[in-house]
């Protein structure tokens, strides 16, 4: 008898002595058009930490995902969409602090990526509350392999030359008519024509890792190094499709308003990766 309880008592003490299974936090944003969840990467602790505070605070409840463009992004988090008029331009309010950048080469904005808006400051400090989703499209290797940030910024510089001074108008003019998709298309275009009137090598290297993932999935590499990413859609990525479909004004802002709700659900790493068929990185 007194051997038996001093096994249980062994076991009770191993119990209590084990380490408890570590929770983490999904995101669930509600829309009209359905749910989107999300998980927050470790490896960007101030944007995790950050998000999820104003998320216990209610900070997020009933803004509007007030810029969306289909084959881009849909952005979110200003807080003066709250009460915001039809037409109202938005895109400028946010929490009186923004948040140092949390670079990572293998976190990049892939068809899904949770990123932080910022302006065009040049610590690329993100805002302490605004974020957007890609919806991204695939992309072809050679465009892959093409410096697409170098490129944009020599299009000024092109159309100072002979011949080319209506260029940046016809660019916006390709984007109105024919959307973002038709437009970066056009931009790219112009690569053999940069090389050869201003000498510019447009080159570029890129991973192996983000080469598979832009061209069999999607996304928006020319984001990649100048905005935080720190979390990834699990689920709802048919939602995000519908809401980048929705009519917008000039300013991209929805027609009609599209408010949500952000709520946190508490999981196990192994229960989400069950649930949701998500592999959590295992990078430092």
């Amino acid at each position: 008898m007194k051997k038996s309880l001093v096994i249980l008592l062994l076991l009770a003490l191993f119990v209590s002595c084990k380490e408890p299974v570590k929770k983490d936090s999904i995101v669930k944003i509600r829309t009209r058009f359905g749910v989107i969840r999300l998980v927050l990467f470790d490896e960007t602790p101030i944007h995790k930490a950050n998000f999820l505070k104003l998320v216990n605070a209610g900070n997020f409840d009933s803004l509007l995902f007030h810029r969306t463009i289909q084959g881009f992004m849909i952005q979110g988090g200003d807080p003066d969409s709250k009460y915001a008029k039809a037409g109202q331009a938005l895109g400028d309010g946010d929490v009186g602090y923004t948040l140092p950048a949390e670079f990572n080469e293998h976190l990049f904005h892939q068809r899904g990526a949770l990123g932080a808006a910022r302006d065009d400051n040049p610590e690329k400090r993100s805002s302490g509350i605004q974020f957007y989703i890609v919806q991204g499209r695939k992309i072809s290797a050679d465009e892959l392999k093409t410096n697409m940030q170098l490129l944009r910024k020599n299009i000024p510089e092109l159309s100072k030359k002979p011949g080319f001074d209506s260029l940046e108008m016809q660019l916006q003019q390709i984007k109105k008519q024919k959307g973002y998709v038709a437009y970066r298309q056009e931009i790219y275009n112009l690569k053999p024509l940069i090389e050869k009137e201003l000498g510019v090598n447009l080159q570029a290297d890129i991973s192996q890792e983000k080469m598979d993932a832009y061209s069999q999935f999607g996304g928006a590499p020319h984001l990649d190094n100048d905005y935080t990413v720190f979390g990834q859609v699990i689920q709802g990525m048919d939602v995000v499709d519908r809401i980048t479909a929705q009519t917008t004004d000039s300013l991209d802002r929805p027609l009609q308003d599209l408010r949500f709700f952000v709520q946190i659900e508490e999981l196990d790493k192994d229960e989400i990766e069950q649930l949701y068929g998500y592999k959590f990185h295992t990078i430092k």
